[in-house]
C-alpha cells in the first residue's frame, strides 16, 4: 500500500486466523438423536458442584449429521439468570464449521419452566441462526433430576 501524504502514517492491521482442532475422531462424536440424548450429553459437559448453584449457558455445536463438534460456554451467572451475548454464541458456531446448535442452560432452582427472558433469547437466536443459515434444533433447560425442551413442547 502507498503512502500519498507526507504525514499519513502506514497503518497495520491484524490478521485474523480461524481454526477448528479435535483430538475426537469423526466416528466416535456422538450423535443427537433426540432432546433426551442432548440432554444426556448436557450431562456430561455440566459440572455437578454447580448444577445447583448458579446458572450457566451452553451451546452444542453440531455437524449435518448432528454429530457434537464440541460443546462451548457461552456464560456464567448468577443464582437466577446469566447473560447471553448472540454474538459469542454464533463466533463459536462459525469458527466450529456448524450447520446446527443446541442452546441448554440450567435452573438452579430445579423449576424446568421456561421464563419470559428464556422465551425471548430462544426467538432472538432462532432469528439470527435463519440469517446465517445455521439451523437451532433445541433449546433444553436443565436440572440434575431433568430437562424441557422448546422442541419437543413445539415452541421452537
Amino acid at each position: 500500500m502507498e503512502n500519498h501524504g507526507k504525514n499519513q502514517k502506514c497503518l497495520t492491521v491484524a490478521e485474523i486466523e480461524l481454526h477448528y482442532k479435535t483430538k475426537i475422531k469423526a466416528s466416535e462424536r456422538p450423535q443427537i438423536i433426540s432432546a433426551k440424548s442432548a440432554y444426556e450429553i448436557a450431562l456430561q459437559i455440566w459440572n455437578p458442584n454447580t448444577i445447583e448453584l448458579f446458572e450457566e449457558f451452553k451451546i452444542l455445536l453440531l455437524n449435518n449429521s448432528n454429530k457434537v463438534l464440541g460443546a462451548y460456554e457461552v456464560s456464567s451467572g448468577g443464582i437466577t439468570g446469566t447473560v447471553v451475548d448472540v454474538r459469542l454464541i454464533f463466533s463459536a458456531a462459525l469458527k466450529a464449521n456448524t450447520s446446527a446448535i443446541i442452546m441448554i442452560h440450567n435452573h438452579p432452582s430445579g423449576k424446568l419452566i421456561a421464563s419470559e427472558a428464556d422465551k425471548n433469547i430462544t426467538a432472538k437466536v432462532k432469528a439470527a441462526s435463519k440469517i446465517l443459515d445455521i439451523q437451532l434444533l433445541d433449546h433444553l433447560i436443565i436440572t440434575q433430576e431433568g430437562y424441557y425442551s422448546f422442541a419437543d413442547d413445539g415452541i421452537l
